[in-house]
């Protein structure tokens, strides 16, 4: 069975865990204790080097980072849907691609800077995360005033890679409302069947 090691608290790993629950495959979720900073012991640093969370392991594959596990889990369980999560159509492909970078990077200096900031006190770079949050949010509003999803005419694991830490804006001292295509698309994707939620994400 699947395992994916996780923290709860994360947006990153519950991007994960919403994968695995949209395409029905079982897993053992296994909480690592960050408090002890068990992310950063031996047998951890054996999956990961880098010390991070999630990392999922099926068989002999072990995989770090949220969205090369999105990548995986589309492609080797996605099964007649696996062009469908992640399309092999070549300006889709690229366009779920440029989404995957937009997760690694905007959102993570932006949204999720902001989360750790004002949910746990990590200091950051406040003026900076705030502008990439609004210069992030507005391109994501403007492309959602267009297009229902983010990389095709469907769902993909772009959207799946996005939505975490947007949905989770408002921990970050975010208001969505003047965005509203953006809380369409939250909406869509909380009305998905297999959708789960988290601590945080408000319901639309």
């Amino acid at each position: 069975m699947i395992q994916l090691y996780e923290f709860a608290a994360s947006g990153n790993c519950h991007k994960v865990r919403m994968m695995l629950s949209l395409l029905d495959i079982p897993y053992q979720s296994i909480m690592v204790n960050g408090a002890t900073r068990e992310h950063k012991s031996a047998d951890y640093l054996a999956m990961n080097p880098l010390g991070q969370v999630p990392v999922l392991v099926d068989g002999d594959v072990v995989l770090r980072d949220s969205q090369a596990i999105l990548v995986y889990l589309a492609r080797q369980y996605g099964a007649e849907q696996a062009d469908f999560w992640l399309p092999n159509e070549p300006a889709n492909l690229a366009q779920v691609v440029a989404w995957l970078a937009t997760a690694a990077n905007e959102v993570t200096r932006g949204p999720n800077a902001l989360r750790l900031h004002h949910k746990w006190g990590r200091a950051i770079h406040l003026a900076e995360a705030e502008t990439i949050t609004e210069q992030l949010l507005t391109m994501l509003n403007q492309h959602l005033t267009q297009s229902a999803w983010l990389a095709a005419a469907h769902i993909t694991i772009a959207d799946i890679a996005i939505y975490p830490y947007i949905a989770l804006a408002t921990e970050g001292k975010v208001d969505l409302h003047g965005y509203p295509a953006v809380v369409a698309w939250i909406k869509q994707i909380q009305s998905l069947h297999g959708y789960v939620s988290m601590a945080g994400i408000d319901t639309y």
